[in-house]
């Protein structure tokens, strides 16, 4: 069975959450939050949040058990992009573009089904 967690707009960039993401796909989960917690990013606090979501949904929702929970699938795809301005010198105005994401993570049995 699967059970999934989604954070949407969070604010982090696509870009700079991908590289912590990447190093948890398709671990299980404890080897996943072992390596979350010791990694120093804004990005992997706010993933850790969400895969502890994943997890007590698929254990309170779903009765799995969690010794036996992996990740099957994790993605973060863009959120909306918060447009602010800076003025510059000379009258100028620099464009900042906040942006934001929408972290997914699923997380099933072992135990695949024939």
């Amino acid at each position: 069975m699967e059970a999934y967690a989604i954070h949407k707009s969070a604010m982090i960039a696509p870009l700079k959450a991908r590289m912590t993401l990447d190093l948890v796909r398709g671990k299980d989960v404890k080897t996943a939050q072992a390596i979350l917690e010791t990694t120093n990013t804004k990005a992997s606090h706010l993933i850790l949040k969400v895969l502890n979501s994943a997890i007590a949904n698929a254990v309170n929702n779903n009765g799995a058990k969690e010794d036996n929970l992996v990740i099957s699938e994790c993605y973060i795809n863009p959120g909306p992009v918060y447009k602010r301005i800076k003025f510059a010198s000379r009258g100028n105005v620099d464009h900042h573009n906040k942006r934001t994401s929408h972290i997914t993570v699923k997380v099933s049995d072992k135990v695949k089904e024939v």
